[in-house]
C-alpha cells in the first residue's frame, strides 16, 4: 500500500536510525539459545524496517533475507550492511498481499501485526524450524494513536499460536511502561515423531 510506504519512508527519513542500531532485546537475549534449536541458518526477517536485526542475524552466521514496504528503511539497511562487510538481501514488498517464498530455519517478527500472514510464516518454517514473535499490545495510550487492529490483546499471542503444530517454547508478556508488548518462541514440529527438546 502506497500510503504505509510514504509513512514508513518518512518515518526513517526523520531520524538517523528510527530504532536505533542495536539489535531488539529479546533477540539478543535469545540469539544464543536460538542457535541451538534451529535446523540451519536460513533466516528471514519480516518487516525488517532499517535492518537492525537482519545485520544482527548476519553477524551470527545467518544467511538473512529481510522484508520491508519502506525503500528508505531498507537503503539504510544496505548501507549498514556494507560498511560491516555483511550479506543481507533486503527486499521491498507489501506484506499486505505478499506470499513468502522459500523456506526457513528461522523466521523473526518485530513490532508488526498482520495476523493474517502468521500462517503463511509457520509454513515457510523448516520443520524444526524457530519462529521468533514479538509485538505490540494495545494500551488505552495506545489505542489513542493507532489502529486496534495493530495491537495484540492479553494472552491473544500465546493463544493465536497454541493453534499450530510445534511447541512454545517461551511466551510472556510486559504490561509495563509506555509499550507494552507480547513474545514467543515458537518451534515447528519436526518431520520425524520424536519429540522436541527445550534446551
Amino acid at each position: 500500500m502506497e500510503a504505509d510506504r510514504i509513512k514508513w519512508n518518512t518515518r526513517y527519513e526523520s531520524e538517523n536510525s528510527f530504532l536505533g542500531e542495536r539489535p531488539s532485546p529479546f533477540l539478543a537475549r535469545e540469539i544464543e539459545r536460538i542457535k541451538t534449536l534451529v535446523p540451519g541458518t536460513v533466516a528471514l526477517d519480516i518487516a525488517c524496517g532499517e535492518g537492525r536485526n537482519s545485520l544482527f542475524l548476519a553477524q551470527h552466521g545467518f544467511s538473512v533475507t529481510g522484508l520491508d514496504i519502506s525503500d528508505r528503511g531498507l537503503e539504510k539497511g544496505k548501507n549498514r550492511a556494507q560498511a560491516l562487510g555483511l550479506d543481507v538481501e533486503f527486499r521491498r514488498v507489501d506484506l499486505d498481499d505478499y506470499i513468502i517464498q522459500g523456506s526457513f530455519d528461522l523466521i523473526i517478527n518485530f513490532n508488526f501485526l498482520l495476523r493474517e500472514l502468521i500462517p503463511s510464516e509457520l509454513a515457510a518454517l523448516k520443520p524444526g524450524g524457530v519462529l521468533l514473535f514479538d509485538t505490540i499490545m494495545a494500551s488505552e495510550q495506545l489505542l489513542q494513536n493507532h489502529k486496534p487492529s495493530f495491537l495484540l490483546q492479553p494472552g491473544e499471542l500465546t493463544r493465536l499460536f497454541e493453534a499450530f503444530q510445534g511447541e512454545i517454547l517461551f511466551s510472556e508478556e510486559s504490561i509495563s511502561g509506555e509499550m507494552p508488548t507480547a513474545r514467543v518462541l515458537f518451534r515447528k514440529k519436526t518431520a520425524s515423531c520424536e519429540p522436541i527438546m527445550i534446551l
